[in-house]
């Protein structure tokens, strides 16, 4: 894993007939038939998603969307034969004699490097060094040659860090697939990681959840209760990914369908509007429609039959639990951390922690990463 290449600077640049290609599949979109049923209950709400495709066709603007994110520090760089593409915030604010503390932020499915964006901010502002990169197979970032799990990806992130960037040590946080990754990395590089956060805490493996304590198990119910109807879409990326991919590799307007949904319902809230504006929606929609990574970005799913247990977490760690999970008892991720130094409940957002409550999450790391220091 040693096999890297220097960083080079990098512009988003997607050509005209890209974005010709695209009007013309939304003038052509088709709808279906409704199923009769309250909005969403079905799925996407087909009148939602129709004024949406509209707007992406004769009102939304890539090349001003391309501009506000090129006007961020990317790179690229090969780690292990694979492009590797990622933002550098470097940490302003730093009155004093204290050095930034560099942290990687890695998101999760179906996210991009866009959606850690807001928290990196404010993170650069406040003495961190951020970096912010896109998994493989997302984005701009190359699908790995092996599979997709989490010591494969918390590899080729140590490696990004400690040889391409230079930083000896450094914290790490992680969202939903990226959680995976972020704690592999502290049980894999104890030396290399400061501190841990996380606003998606580690759930134990088999191993380790035996013997529950009537709390653990309510929890654990809880959620299997709200995730029965509610996991068709991770069965199907798990199994036929390629299949689903031609769908939404072709069709734009599936393609905002498969994601609008889960934008909606794991944000926690009835209205996409509350934490997501139709600029951020079809910014997203449209960086998975012109990289043609929705099918690559499957590959977390598919690819977890290779997964292996996580280990202990022997490093530092803080929590700020996410509100979809709220009620995870602090005895059920002491499983995997030995070491919680923070524990706070976020009191409103979802699943999209980062993206929806960036400054609730920034104040708790804050707090956390000062103790450290």
């Amino acid at each position: 894993m040693d096999a890297f290449t220097a960083p080079e600077p990098f512009r988003i640049s997607v050509p005209d007939r890209e974005l010709d290609d695209l009007r013309i599949r939304l003038a052509r979109t088709r709808y279906p038939v409704p199923t009769p049923a309250e909005p969403w209950e079905a799925g996407v709400d087909i009148p939602f998603l129709a004024t949406l495709m509209d707007e992406w066709r004769e009102s939304y603007g890539w090349r001003a969307a391309e501009a506000r994110l090129n006007a961020f520090p990317q790179f690229t760089a090969t780690v292990n034969g694979e492009r590797i593409h990622f933002v550098q915030l470097r940490a302003e604010g730093l009155a004093d004699a204290r050095d930034p503390i560099p942290i990687v932020l890695s998101h999760g499915w179906p996210y991009s490097f866009i959606e850690m964006l807001p928290l990196g901010e404010l993170l650069a502002a406040d003495g961190f060094d951020v970096v912010i990169p896109s998994l493989p197979g997302y984005g701009f970032s190359e699908v790995m040659k092996e599979p997709f799990t989490s010591a494969a990806v918390a590899e080729r992130w140590h490696t990004l860090m400690t040889r391409v960037l230079g930083y000896e040590r450094y914290a790490t946080y992680g969202e939903d697939v990226g959680t995976w990754v972020s704690d592999r990395l502290a049980a894999t590089h104890p030396d290399a990681v400061i501190g841990l956060f996380a606003t998606h805490a580690a759930f134990p493996p088999a191993e380790r959840r035996q013997d529950l304590t009537e709390e653990e198990q309510a929890f654990i119910d809880w959620l299997d209760a709200k995730w029965k109807s509610a996991s068709a879409y991770s069965s199907q990326q798990s199994t036929r990914p390629d299949t689903l991919a031609v769908g939404l590799t072709d069709s734009p307007a599936g393609l905002a369908a498969w994601l609008i949904e889960k934008f909606r319902e794991w944000s926690g809230t009835d209205e996409v509007s509350d934490y997501w504006s139709t600029d951020e929606l079809l910014t997203t929609i449209s960086l998975y429609w012109f990289t043609r990574t929705i099918g690559t970005s499957f590959r977390a799913y598919f690819d977890y039959r290779h997964e292996t247990p996580m280990p202990m977490i022997d490093v530092p760690v803080g929590v700020s639990i996410q509100w979809g999970e709220r009620g995870f008892p602090r005895h059920y991720a002491e499983r995997t951390y030995t070491d919680i130094r923070f524990w706070n409940d976020l009191p409103t957002g979802g699943h999209f922690t980062a993206k929806q409550t960036p400054a609730l999450v920034e104040t708790d790391m804050i707090a956390f990463f000062d103790r450290l220091r």
